[in-house]
């Protein structure tokens, strides 16, 4: 077996769809939501590539075989990513705190706690469940930082159903209705679409980041000037 082609595999989006079929497709979305070790899938790509295999383009761009059943990804793909985020926030409220508190741990950093803590913060915590569904890794580790913070479990699950439910479905049928125009450039055109759909998929986070450095330059700004009127001020009595 080559494991390096393996390991190349695992991270292709395409090879996934047209290798493990619907019953992987569906394993794969539970282990992105529900296993902290699942966050490197590519789970937006992927979820479009099996709307793709479910159109009758299907043959086109992933070969012969690969048609799916799009009653199946409509319904199991969001029944994962629910049950899957539900594992994550029990995870969370049950042995979350001991993880995170690790200060040598490698994966279950503090400083997600705190970055989840700003995030629940500004969208409030049903916002920032739905949203996170939406930006790869965040909605990893969102799931058992929001036990750890202690969402309660009824409010969680109606977001996250809410939240499960746009995900899947829009990811699915955007797949699914332009599989057909979308086959004859898929091949030449399908990693600047997935490098895309990444880009859209990390936005928030990038303004995120600029809205931190845009704050933290005002919050420096005003630092300073009192300390120059100060510096000023001695100079002219001097």
């Amino acid at each position: 077996m080559d494991y390096n082609q393996l390991a190349v595999n695992l991270l292709d989006a395409k090879s996934l769809v047209a290798s493990v079929g619907v019953i992987g497709i569906l394993a794969i979305i539970f282990a992105e939501t529900g296993l902290l070790v699942g966050f490197f899938f590519p789970g937006d790509s992927l979820l479009i590539l099996a709307g793709v295999a479910a159109s009758s383009a299907a043959e086109k761009v992933l070969g012969e075989g690969a048609q799916m059943s799009i009653a199946a990804l409509l319904i199991g793909a969001p029944l994962c990513a629910i049950a899957g985020a539900q594992l994550g926030h029990l995870f969370g409220v049950k042995v979350g705190p001991k993880m995170f508190d690790k200060p040598d741990s490698k994966i279950f950093r503090r400083e997600f706690v705190v970055k989840a803590e700003e995030y629940f913060d500004k969208f409030g915590p049903a916002k920032a469940v739905v949203l996170a569904r939406f930006i790869p890794i965040v909605r990893t580790f969102l799931n058992p930082v929001a036990g750890v913070l202690e969402m309660p479990a009824k409010t969680f699950f109606v977001w996250n159903v809410i939240g499960g439910l746009l995900w899947t479905e829009s990811m699915l049928l955007i797949g699914y209705f332009t599989g057909d125009q979308l086959a004859p450039v898929i091949d030449k055109y399908l990693i600047p679409a997935m490098l895309l759909i990444i880009l859209v998929s990390l936005s928030p986070v990038f303004v995120e980041v600029w809205r931190e450095r845009k704050k933290k330059k005002a919050a420096d700004v005003a630092e300073q000037a009192p300390a120059e009127a100060a510096g000023s001020g001695r100079h002219r009595k001097g």
